[in-house]
Formats: structure tokens, sequence, C-alpha cells
């Protein structure tokens, strides 16, 4: 028989939801804590999310200004968990759906918009290759974690929203790569979890009317500090730090380079083996460019698998 800490600790995993700001150029921001962690391998995920999300944008090779932009978004995520080289892995996916109103001053001219929508969907891949071997559910009650290293990519793809009379959209109209590397180490319920990511972005050769948009790679890091309140819950302390992203608009280099800072919390507990809930609210903390926000999220979390 599984052990219940096991089950508890697989309902509060809530692997790939998170829940997130994407408006016009922005794809950093996302807090997500225990990234990295080990999971029993063929087991399934399916989390349904939504977020409200009030606050700015800047792209200052546009004469762009006061920018004020409130997101409802819902989220709906898959993930299954896999044996890569004996290893655990997994592999999700992300559709978000968003509804988006504000308003800014473009040339010194107030403009409005409203719009609903897809937002561009996520892919990732992630492996654990240290401290993380690839475990059955039986197995996984033995398991207990020190050291861990792991490393993901995550894909953009175009497919949200887009319409190219606008400046500001769902959909960003172009790729994006993610690499990204973490390391976790824990000390009993305590877990401190650091990841170093970068955003490398492909062009998009229809911003307003035929404008060719590009942007430098973005840098970003998260740390997390987790603490195990009991065998089915969590709460973790979040911080991110964004830096890099500058834009240029038909070869005129923007002064819009990210320098950008959040920080947050966030709640799981298990309702029972099958299902979690995840609460989690972040904030803007300091900026250099006009894009600071504010975020608050729920998601529920149905798990389901071999073993259980």
């Amino acid at each position: 028989m599984v052990q219940k800490g096991v089950i508890a600790h697989l309902g509060t995993l809530l692997v790939g939801a998170t829940l997130m700001l994407v408006a016009a150029h922005a794809s950093a921001g996302d807090i997500e804590p225990r990234a990295y962690v080990n999971t029993p391998v063929g087991v399934n995920f399916l989390i349904a999310g939504l977020s409200f999300s009030e606050g700015g944008l800047s792209i200052s090779a546009l004469p762009i200004t006061g920018a004020q932009l409130t997101i409802n978004t819902d989220v709906l995520a898959y993930a299954r968990t896999l044996d890569v080289w004996g290893n655990s892995a997994k592999f999700d996916v992300i559709v978000p759906y968003s509804e988006l109103e504000g308003s800014a001053l473009l040339a010194g001219q107030p403009r409005e918009r409203q719009v609903s929508g897809l937002l561009d969907p996520r892919f990732r891949f992630s492996v654990n290759f240290y401290g993380s071997p690839a475990l059955s559910v039986q197995e996984f009650a033995h398991y207990k974690q020190d050291l861990l290293i792991g490393a993901s990519v995550q894909v953009g793809v175009p497919l949200g929203q887009y319409d190219s009379s606008k400046l500001i959209n769902l959909g960003n109209n172009r790729w994006f790569i993610k690499p990204d590397i973490g390391i976790s180490k824990a000390w009993g319920p305590l877990t401190l979890e650091l990841s170093q990511g970068v955003f490398f972005y492909t062009k998009n050769n229809d911003l307003l009317n035929g404008n060719t948009l590009e942007q430098d790679p973005l840098y970003t890091t998260q740390a997390h500090l987790t603490y195990n309140i009991a065998p089915n819950a969590w709460a973790a302390l979040d911080v991110t730090y964004d830096y890099g992203g500058r834009t240029t608009i038909n070869g005129v280099r923007g002064e819009d380079v990210h320098s950008t800072s959040r920080a947050g919390a966030t709640v799981a507990v298990s309702v029972n083996k099958n299902n979690s809930i995840k609460f989690n609210a972040s904030t803007g903390v300091s900026t250099r460019t006009d894009d600071s926000y504010n975020l608050f999220g729920v998601a529920w979390q149905y798990r389901w698998g071999d073993g259980l």
C-alpha cells in the first residue's frame, strides 16, 4: 500500500500550472516553486486555473506611456511524468485563455483596448539528472530528497490572438525558446530551490501593420524557499529577477532594458488523494520600466496514473 505521505506529496505538486501575465512583448515574470522535484513516473496531472493581474507595460522603442492593463486568465494544463535513462522527467503543455482590458497613451493620444482569446500555448520538457531517480509510486514511498539538479526547455508557439493593427495583443506573433537549469536542496521540511533561465525570441515582422520587432535575450532567475507545513500542505516564499530583453523596432534600439524583481507567496493543499488546490500571489518590487503588475491566482489539480 502506498504511504499516506506519498499521496499527499503527489497531491500538492501542481505540475506545470504556472499562472502568468502574458501581454505584448512579455514572457517573463512567471513564478513557479517546486519546478524541480522528484515525482513517480507514469503519473498524469490535469490542471485548471484562473488568475487576475493588473499593471503596466513598457515598450520604450515606441512612444507609449501610462499603460494600465487588467487581464483575467483561464489556464488548462496537462503534464505526465516520465522515465528518461533512469531519471525522473516530465512533459507538460499549458493553454491559456485571457480577457484583456486597458488603456495607454500612444504619442500622447489616449488609446483603449478590450480583447479576449487564446494566449500562446507553451510546451516544456524537463529532466532531473541528479538526485532524482525514476521511481514507481510504490518505490517513491522510500524516497527522501537531498540535493537535486535538473534542466528544462520550454517553447512558446505563436498561436494566440493577434491583430497587427493593435499595439497590445494576447499573442506575441513570434516564437520563444527558454532553456533553464535548477538546483534544489532539502533540509528536512525546508527546501531551497534556485533556477536560471533565458528567453530567446524570434522576430515579430508584423508589429503595427508591418513593423519589425526584435528583442534581446531576457535572463530570468528564481529563488523559492518552501516549507512542508504538513504531509498534505506546503507554503513557499518566491522571488524572481529578470534582466535584459531590450527591444529594437525597425533597427531603432529602445531604452527598455529590463531590470525587474518580483516577490510572492504560494500555498498548496491536498484535498484528497486525487485532488489538490494551489493559491498564489505576487507583486512587483522594483523595475526600471513601466511594467510592474500585481497577480492573484488559484489552480485545481486532478491526478491519476500507474500505481494510484
